[in-house]
């Protein structure tokens, strides 16, 4: 049986107990990059396609960062650089991704939404196993994520609750809201990397 929703949210805010700081100060310089590089982007073309190529490498070392902060381990500002060891599958899982996401999307939003679910563990998986092909660890992330999907959406739709009660301190929930969230990702995965269901179709 495994954990549900509350509990891994639960343990989420254990494992970040005594570690706010290095959270959301890690999680906040991850978003100004992104967010300074997107704000720049609509203005300089050569930025959108550094953008583009640093977004991979980046979620990857996101995810390691999580995922020690999920595991109660030493978690370490540069972690969040590690996706760069392996630039190669970073980047070319991250477009794979985006492109599968969008040309689901073109059907209709509910397809694009769940092709989002079932490729959501891709940069987890490519954090424990920077060997690991690109469309590998996308057919992994869809196999884990078979009979797992809607939980995963129901666990968004809480995060999406939380969000909405940041917008009334003005925002400044989110630096909380985000590294708690992805912790919480961070759980939610091992929790469930050992699913050996056949590979959908999403």
């Amino acid at each position: 049986m495994k954990t549900n929703n509350v509990e891994l949210m639960k343990s989420a805010k254990e494992s970040l107990k005594g570690k706010w700081g290095l959270a959301i100060g890690t999680f906040l310089v991850y978003g100004l990059v992104i967010g300074g590089l997107e704000q720049s982007a609509e203005h300089y073309s050569l930025l959108s396609l550094i953008l583009l190529f640093i977004s991979g490498p980046l979620a990857v070392g996101m995810s390691v960062f999580s995922l020690e902060l999920a595991r109660n381990n030493e978690a370490r500002f540069e972690q969040i650089f590690e996706g760069f060891y392996s630039l190669k599958t970073s980047i070319i899982a991250y477009l794979l991704v985006v492109l599968f996401i969008f040309l689901w999307a073109l059907l209709l939003i509910i397809p694009g939404i769940i092709a989002a679910i079932s490729y959501s563990m891709t940069f987890y998986i490519i954090a424990e196993d920077s060997a690991i092909e690109p469309m590998e660890a996308i057919d992994k992330s869809k196999k884990m994520m078979n009979g797992y999907k809607l939980k995963y959406f129901y666990l968004g739709l809480r995060l999406f609750g939380l969000a909405l009660l940041c917008i009334l301190t003005l925002g400044i929930g989110f630096l909380w809201l985000v590294p708690y969230a992805h912790v919480t990702t961070a759980k939610f995965y091992d929790d469930i990397k050992d699913n050996n269901v056949q590979i959908s179709e999403f």
